[in-house]
Formats: C-alpha cells, sequence, structure tokens
C-alpha cells in the first residue's frame, strides 16, 4: 500500500489575501487557546483536506466562510469538492457551522459562524465549548475591536441615522378563491414582499432552486412566516441553499419542504426587566445538509439522518 502525501499543510496563502469578509457577526470565528501555526499542522489529512485546512487557517477573522466564496478565492478546486472539503474537516474535528442568535432586547437577528480550530477535537470537546459559548453574556461584535490594535481612546459619535420611512403593511384584496385557498397579498405600488424577493433571487444564488413567479407566490406565505420569526433574507436564502443534492428535479416541492422542515423557532417575548439583557441562542448546522439542531445531538458535525448514510 502507498504510504500517504504527509507534505505540509498550505501556509498563508496569497489568495487569502483577496478573500472576502462576510458581513458584520458572521464568518469564521477561532476557538481561543490556538497552539502557534507549525509547517506539521494537518498533516495526517488526506491532501485535498490538508489543502483547505491550511487556507482556512491562513483566513482572518470574520472571512466568508460559504463554499461560494472558498472556491473563487483559490483556483485549485471546486465548489463540490470544497463542500466535501469542509464536511471532512467538521468530522476530524476542525470546525463546526454554528447558528446564533446575537443582539440585546428585541434588536437581537441571526448570524452564521464556522467555529475553527486548528487542533481537531473531540465531540465531548466541541458540545462543551459551544454550550459555554451559547451562555456568553457579551455580544460578539461588542468585543470583535479588542486587542492590542485597538484604539484607547472612545470614537466620536456619529451622527444617528436619518429615520427610516416605515412600509405600510400588505394590503389583502377581497377576491374569489376557492375553498382553502390562502389570500393573495397586495403590496404598494407593487413592490414585492421581503419573502417573494427572497425566494425570486434563490435561482440567481443556485440555479437549481430557480422558481417561477408563480411559484414563489405560491410558496410566499410560509416564507414570510421566517420573517415573522425574526430571521432576514441572507439567512432564509442559506437555510434553502445549503447541502443541496447534485440535482433538484422539483425546485418547488424541494423549497416547499424545506421552508416546512427548517422552519426556526419563534423569539422568546421579551420583559421591560429582561430588554436590556444581552439574548444568544446557539444551533450547530450539519455540515453536509445544512439542518440546525442542539450542539448534544450531533456527532462530527452531522445531524443523525447525514449519520446514518455513512458507510459501515
Amino acid at each position: 500500500m502507498a504510504a500517504p502525501n504527509l507534505s505540509p499543510a498550505l501556509r498563508a496563502p496569497a489568495s487569502s489575501r483577496a478573500h472576502p469578509k462576510a458581513k458584520p457577526g458572521y464568518g469564521k470565528r477561532s476557538v481561543p487557546k490556538q497552539r502557534h501555526a507549525g509547517e506539521g499542522d494537518f498533516t495526517l489529512l488526506p491532501e485535498r483536506e490538508r489543502h483547505i485546512a491550511g487556507y482556512v487557517d491562513a483566513l482572518p477573522e470574520g472571512a466568508a466562510m460559504d463554499i461560494k466564496s472558498l472556491a473563487r478565492s483559490q483556483p485549485l478546486y471546486g465548489q463540490m469538492a470544497v463542500g466535501s472539503a469542509l464536511r471532512a474537516l467538521g468530522v476530524a474535528g476542525h470546525l463546526r457551522h454554528v447558528r446564533c442568535l446575537s443582539g440585546e432586547g428585541d434588536q437581537v437577528r441571526w448570524v452564521t459562524r464556522t467555529f475553527w480550530s486548528r487542533t481537531a477535537h473531540d465531540n465531548e470537546w466541541w458540545t462543551a465549548f459551544l454550550a459555554a459559548e451559547e451562555h456568553v453574556s457579551v455580544p460578539q461584535e461588542a468585543t470583535e475591536t479588542t486587542g492590542p490594535d485597538a484604539p484607547t481612546e472612545a470614537p466620536e459619535p456619529e451622527p444617528e441615522p436619518a429615520p427610516v420611512p416605515v412600509q405600510p403593511p400588505a394590503l389583502v384584496v377581497p377576491q374569489q378563491r376557492t375553498a382553502g385557498q390562502a389570500p393573495t397579498p397586495v403590496h404598494p405600488a407593487g413592490a414585492p414582499s421581503p419573502a417573494f424577493a427572497a425566494l425570486a433571487r434563490l435561482g440567481r444564488t443556485d440555479s437549481r432552486l430557480a422558481l417561477s413567479a408563480a411559484d414563489c407566490a405560491a410558496l410566499e406565505q410560509a416564507a414570510g412566516e421566517w420573517f415573522a420569526r425574526g430571521v432576514d433574507a441572507d439567512y432564509l436564502t442559506h437555510a434553502l441553499t445549503a447541502g443541496l443534492p447534485v440535482s433538484v428535479d422539483s425546485p418547488f416541492g424541494f423549497v416547499r419542504r424545506r421552508l416546512r422542515d427548517k422552519l426556526p423557532p419563534r423569539l422568546p417575548a421579551t420583559t421591560p426587566a429582561t430588554q436590556a439583557t444581552p439574548v444568544r441562542r446557539l444551533m450547530v448546522e450539519c455540515t453536509e445538509c445544512g439542518a440546525p439542531g442542539r450542539p448534544e445531538a450531533f456527532r462530527d458535525g452531522l445531524c443523525r439522518p447525514c449519520r446514518e448514510l455513512e458507510p459501515a
């Protein structure tokens, strides 16, 4: 049997300097107490995983960790190869995809982060780490500017932004319809709802989920329930496009199923006594299919259905 290739992992690739940053609060997060990088890192991984691991390890905090950004920024592997490599790195114990509810009081939002560890850790370590991360009292965004290069003087206050006009609610026009058919929302001046617009953009994000106008209208109410539960268009798009099969025979049926199966929980109601208390909830995301769940329900970064698909 041939000996495995144990050449060092790729260190600080030049293309990583041009790698895009994720939106504030998203992207790469290194776990604490990382050892110093060395040439022996990742040598026991296969060549493809070793290369991707070295590339990710060299990226700065907050770098975009979605498959398209990683594949676009380095030429050796395409999106399918990068997705498979990230899954293998999750199984090996180097990363976990996590959805965090971050913010204070009513100002909360879901953000997607990838926690990265240069040292591989077992499932028990990751479960304990994510459990502790869930109870951090200071939102991550508040600590991102701390460190040796952070300014010591308080910045000058920025002028308050101009008030954003509130869009009037959608109007429902009475019409003749068959029994059981939901009313069609009509929006002022023909503007589509955020749910309709997010569905319409799915095909531009991934052509396998291209929907017609009629499909978007039929799914608009189901997608609107996601927005009613506090998510934004980016979160909805990521949840619907993560871990797609090679081909999708029915984009409408596939999206309808995911809108139902991945519907996020409602946010707990806040009281005046708790409005100023930082809020954070955390769900691990399966590195194979993107399904969210509690940290203790995942093994090797995989949900139970995806683990059951593993060969014996």
